[in-house]
């Protein structure tokens, strides 16, 4: 007699059927070009619909290191911030420290774009420079990230930033001292003077507990700085 093997029942699980099945699963939740696939993100907070962008997500870093400092900006907060799971963010970054320098490099062009491309099409220096500090008075969010920056100086990934934008910041502010009628020794020692004050400013706030300046105390401040730092005539 004959005995005729067994057939393999497919709806019976086995090891390899649930490897295949938890696989399946997984790749089912991950989203397909960053677009968000389950009906609700980690926390039960209702998931958004539509994609987000690399930048989405370094603009979520930039307001929460704006509110809370770099210690915060970490992939769960982010995401229940922005009604995502988690997998909508590891379709864009490996690590929270890529975030971290993504969000530092959109920083430094944000900043770069808003001080400076606001201030070139003005031709008179000395107006150029009243209007720069007109845009330092004004707490937008640039500024705040910069406040909070300063805090972090420490970390590997902010000090290369600061150390840059400090630098543009100090040698267009000597080129807009020169362009007023000061010599190029003084220019630069009136730039180092001003930027050492405006930075003297926030980390004084700091040392103070305060933890966001008060608006009309900073304006006050920085047109007294106008007042007694921009030339009233070519020496």
């Amino acid at each position: 007699m004959t005995t005729t093997a067994a057939k393999p029942d497919p709806t019976r699980a086995g090891p390899a059927r649930d490897e295949l099945r938890d696989e399946a699963t997984r790749n089912a939740e991950r989203p397909a070009d960053g677009k968000q696939i389950d009906a609700r993100a980690e926390g039960g907070k209702p998931e958004r619909t539509g994609r987000l962008s690399a930048d989405d997500w370094a603009n979520a870093a930039l307001d929460l290191i704006a509110e809370q400092g770099v210690a915060a900006v970490a992939v769960e907060p982010l995401a229940r911030r922005l009604g995502v799971t988690k997998g909508s963010f590891y379709w864009h970054f490996p690590s929270r420290e890529a975030l971290l320098v993504a969000a530092l490099e959109r920083w430094e062009k944000m900043e770069q774009d808003l001080l400076f491309g606001e201030l070139e099409p003005i031709t008179d220096p000395k107006a150029r420079l009243r209007a720069l500090f007109s845009l330092v008075a004004h707490e937008y969010k640039s500024h705040v990230v910069y406040s909070e920056l300063i805090k972090a100086m420490d970390h590997p990934a902010v000090q290369p930033v600061i150390g840059r934008v400090s630098e543009r910041r100090l040698d267009y502010l000597t080129a807009s001292f020169r362009q007023a009628g000061l010599a190029r020794t003084d220019a630069r020692h009136r730039a180092q003077l001003l930027y050492s004050a405006y930075v003297g400013f926030l980390q004084l706030n700091l040392q103070l507990h305060q933890t966001r300046m008060q608006h009309e105390e900073f304006e006050a401040y920085v047109e007294h700085m106008a007042a007694t730092l921009i030339p009233h005539s070519n020496p």
